[in-house]
Parts: C-alpha cells; sequence; structure tokens
C-alpha cells in the first residue's frame, strides 16, 4: 500500500528529538489527542491532521516535535510502559534486596496493561500490519517489550550483586517473567472472548513470582 503524507514527516523535517514538546500543556493535548486516534483507528489508518486539529496544533508542531508518525507513536508507546517500571529512575527505586516485593509490583502493572483493551487492540493492529509497517512495528517493539525486558533485566542485574538472586542472563531471566504474563489470558484477550476474572489474575502473579524466584535463588 503506498504511503500518504501523513505516513512520513516532509523530507526537509528535522530528525526526531528526544524527550518531550517544550510546552507541557501542548504536549498533553499532542499525547492525549495520539493516543485516543492510535487506539480507536490502529497506526496505519490514524491522520496526522486529525490528531493535529484535535490538539488545537498545527501538523508542523507534531513533525517538529516528533519528526514521523511513526516518531508520535513511539511517544505514545513509551508513556503507556512508564507505568510498569519507570525507566531508570523506577528500576533505581526498587529494593534489590527484596525481589519477590519487586517482582510483585512489576508483575502486577505489566498484567494490567497487557489486559487493557487499547493494548490489546495495538497488538492485534501491528501484527495485522507486520508486513506493511515496519517502521511502526519496530517503534512498539522498542518502547514495549525491548524497552521493559531491559528495564527489568537492569533491576535482576541490581539483585544479582546484593545477593538476593542468582541470575547467570538478567535479560533472558526478565524475559521469562514477563512471558509468564502473555498466556492464556493474553490470548483470550486479543481474540476478543471472555477475559480471566480479577482473582485469576492474582492468582497467576502470585504464582509466577512463587515460581521466578524459586528457580533463581541464591544458593545456600
Amino acid at each position: 500500500m503506498p504511503q500518504t503524507e501523513d505516513d512520513v514527516a516532509p523530507l526537509s523535517q528535522p530528525r526526531a528529538r528526544r524527550g518531550r514538546p517544550r510546552d507541557p500543556e501542548r504536549c498533553r493535548r499532542i499525547m492525549e489527542a495520539a493516543r485516543s486516534h492510535f487506539d480507536a483507528h490502529g497506526f496505519e489508518r490514524a491522520s496526522v491532521d486529525a490528531i493535529a486539529a484535535d490538539a488545537g496544533v498545527s501538523k508542523m508542531t507534531i513533525y517538529s516535535n516528533f519528526a514521523s508518525k511513526e516518531g508520535l507513536f513511539e511517544a505514545v508507546i513509551r508513556d503507556r510502559t512508564d507505568g510498569v517500571i519507570g525507566g531508570l529512575a523506577g528500576v533505581e527505586a526498587l529494593d534489590p534486596k527484596l525481589p519477590q516485593k519487586a517482582l510483585l509490583a512489576i508483575g502486577e502493572q505489566f498484567l494490567a496493561l497487557t489486559r487493557e483493551k487499547d493494548t490489546l487492540g495495538q497488538f492485534r493492529s501491528l501484527y495485522g500490519a507486520a508486513g506493511t509497517q515496519r517502521e511502526a512495528c519496530l517503534a512498539f517493539y522498542r518502547q514495549g517489550a525491548d524497552r521493559l525486558i531491559g528495564d527489568l533485566a537492569t533491576y535482576l542485574r541490581h539483585a544479582d550483586a546484593q545477593g538476593a538472586l542468582n541470575i547467570r542472563n538478567p535479560r533472558q531471566a526478565a524475559d521469562l517473567f514477563l512471558s509468564m504474563f502473555l498466556g492464556d489470558g493474553h490470548i483470550r484477550g486479543l481474540l476478543m472472548l471472555d477475559m480471566p476474572e480479577a482473582r485469576e489474575n492474582k492468582a497467576l502473579l502470585r504464582e509466577a513470582v512463587r515460581v521466578f524466584t524459586a528457580a533463581y535463588a541464591k544458593a545456600p
């Protein structure tokens, strides 16, 4: 499918800046409008013109801050995953001597994120567009799975250094832990079937943390 002017920024536009637009209120409006349109229409059908109109800014303002539609999408995904661990600042706030407590908190947030209707909709949309929307898929991966696994791996590295866990490969261990929440309930959500009840999610969370901490317990 040929790209429209909504799919890429003009060639004369600067590359994406790291961080947020300088005006916090303008940033909030852009992010809220973008989140609404991406959730409602998916990446491919969401229009930068419509996002700009809803945010009360020009299309050029969006491109000057995010460089492209993909850049804006990546910022939205990053904002959504902030609540799971919170980047390096969030990692540093977790006590490496209390991995069970930290993993319960991380797992609870991740489980809630993967059960959200909007998140599931983005999974469905991008799975269907994987062959034609490589940049959008990369953005989703970078600010979703890759970022969360990396942040959790950093925490696990700290826990290993403190002797609370025995982690030989932190990234692999982080991947395994988060993967425990992408089974039956997640698949049912993707297929738009009945979702697990809250008590089932809590039981899954407790068991995942128990199994993980037992597997990576420090040898006596």
